[in-house]
């Protein structure tokens, strides 16, 4: 079962949704990283269930605990340790789903790839999972601000269909739904309101960017930064597609629309527009990356809906227990998580590729 991700910068999560904890251990950090749990407690805080309506009602406080790898308030060098303890797993609800598939879950592949299944809120398939991501997300972010200066932050473009028609970054945090439109934010708010109400659920897209990231990062072949970086959103629970840049849109383009013309600006080079997100041939340029997630409408919904169990049998199920109507404002920081994972293992990748 793959959990572990990254070459350099290596990430293994572990632990399961309605077990006794979560962690992760982080292997390749460069010793000398000023780091502690209060540095990593601010991106866990912004994950966190039960902050608003628009969220899951249960409550965990997902507090970070460091059991290796910092020694006074550095990194060591060796792999740092991370856990965290459920404290309000409540598996009741699913105990009338033990033999059944839920539909839109990894219910029935997992029973067909494993044998068996975690019932209790799909077990490793859940996106409590990601608690890990983002701890992990949270060192990859202090080394990258700490020896390059870079920046990563995301937001909800679109929500029920509901799209942004302003920018204001100030106000992505503003809002419990993560958007930089607050017109929109109160449209989307009601929305996911509307879809709880109705016993079901809705998805949207998020946008992740990347600023002051170095030109030079990524490799020509297979491991071009935005395979990547598609490898690594992917792997999200919920993400059903990636763009960079343009993405689908380039391919209504012409060519001379579509490519960044370049120019000498402040002794570097630089492009006048981003069609390319930040990235050509592979490689990082130098300008902002940019990156969108298709998100799915929440698969755990109080409806009937048809299935089968693992008998053969045809079943009619509602789903209980307490989920996010829509997941778009909680996939944000993990989205920001995976994008550093990857920026910090392509810079220390990078760092090798020349004299």
């Amino acid at each position: 079962m793959g959990s572990t991700f990254g070459r350099l910068f290596r990430v293994t999560t572990w632990g399961e949704s309605h077990g006794p904890a979560l962690g992760v251990v982080v292997d390749g950090c460069p010793a000398g990283l000023e780091l502690n749990e209060e540095i990593i407690q601010r991106d866990l805080d912004r994950r966190r269930v039960g902050q608003s309506e628009v969220t899951s009602p249960r409550q965990e406080r997902d507090r970070v605990t460091i059991l290796s790898g910092v020694f006074e308030g550095k990194t060591t060098g060796a792999p740092i340790s991370l856990i965290t303890y459920n404290a309000d797993a409540d598996s009741s609800k699913y105990e009338p789903l033990r033999d059944v598939f839920r539909p839109g879950h990894a219910d029935y592949t997992y029973w067909v790839k494993y044998g068996h299944r975690d019932h209790r809120g799909g077990g490793r398939s859940s996106a409590r999972e990601t608690w890990g991501r983002v701890a992990a997300g949270a060192i990859a972010r202090q080394l990258l601000r700490t020896v390059a200066g870079v920046e990563v932050y995301g937001f909800v473009r679109e929500l029920a269909g509901i799209t942004i028609e302003t920018f204001d970054r100030e106000e992505i945090d503003r809002n419990p739904v993560r958007c930089p439109d607050p017109v929109a934010a109160q449209k989307m708010v009601a929305a996911i309101l509307e879809a709880k109400e109705q016993k079901t659920s809705v998805g949207g897209i998020v946008e992740v960017r990347a600023v002051n990231v170095p030109p030079g990062l990524g490799e020509p072949t297979m491991d071009k930064l935005d395979a990547l970086i598609g490898y690594a959103m992917l792997s999200i629970p919920a993400v059903k597609g990636v763009e960079i840049g343009d993405g689908f849109a380039a391919a209504r383009l012409y060519g001379h629309e579509h490519n960044d013309p370049f120019v000498m600006e402040d002794g570097r080079v630089r492009t006048l527009t981003n069609h390319a997100g930040g990235m050509l041939g592979g490689i990082s340029t130098g300008e902002e990356i940019v990156v969108r997630l298709a998100v799915k409408p929440t698969s755990s919904i109080a409806r009937p809906q048809r299935t089968v169990d693992i008998y053969g049998n045809e079943r009619t199920i509602v789903v209980e227990g307490r989920h996010d109507p829509s997941i778009c404002p909680r996939v944000v920081p993990v989205a920001e998580a995976m994008l550093l994972l990857v920026l910090a293992d392509c810079y220390l990748m990078n760092r090798a590729a020349r004299v």
